[in-house]
């Protein structure tokens, strides 16, 4: 229990070092600064402590294991940059919002960031992280149409080029962010 105290606080560190460096390049450098604060409330961290395994979310562990993750319940409704907190009308099937360009940013900061916690530098690859992200948009997400556009043009355009400096200004990711339809189509 110990170990997995101290290697699950490492393992957020350095989640929360890589954001905040994906975060700072993209302009939003107070969103790096204040990602995931909640994985150190104890609701979040002694069940991630349960679950550690290091190479994955604790989080989908504990799902597996009993359906549901009190610890994901708190983190989703406290970080605004995960599409899940962005639901709403659930009494009648649910709908998804549209994220707003800050927590857009921050979400796609949020995937390179967890890639590179749990691969690490040497074995962590733009085109892995796309590819990741076609096997989790291949499932049904509960995400606005405008935001897994803007994730996938985001990833596609890092695996395609390797130029995080590029395609992670604040610059580039406005006009990407503004040059999508509310549909997911490009305007």
């Amino acid at each position: 229990m110990v170990s997995n105290i101290i290697k699950h606080f490492k393992t957020i560190c350095k989640h929360k070092y890589y954001v905040g460096k994906y975060c700072f390049m993209a302009g939003i450098p107070w969103r790096g600064i204040k990602h995931d604060m909640s994985k150190f409330s104890p609701t979040e961290f002694f069940e991630s402590v349960k679950y550690y395994q290091g190479t994955r979310s604790p989080i989908d562990a504990c799902k597996e294991a009993n359906g549901y993750s009190k610890a994901w319940q708190h983190h989703k409704g406290r970080n605004t940059h995960h599409y899940e907190y962005w639901q709403d009308n659930f009494d009648n099937g649910g709908t998804p919002l549209k994220m707003p360009f800050k927590d857009a940013v921050e979400l796609v900061c949020d995937y390179l960031g967890a890639g590179r916690a749990y691969h690490g530098d040497e074995n962590f690859t733009y085109a892995d992280e796309y590819e990741w992200w076609q096997n989790k948009k291949a499932k049904p997400l509960a995400m606005h149409p405008h935001t897994k556009t803007f994730i996938e043009k985001v990833l596609l355009q890092l695996a395609w080029s390797n130029e995080p400096k590029v395609i992670l200004s604040k610059t580039h990711l406005k006009q990407l962010y503004n040059s999508i339809n509310d549909d997911g189509g490009i305007k």
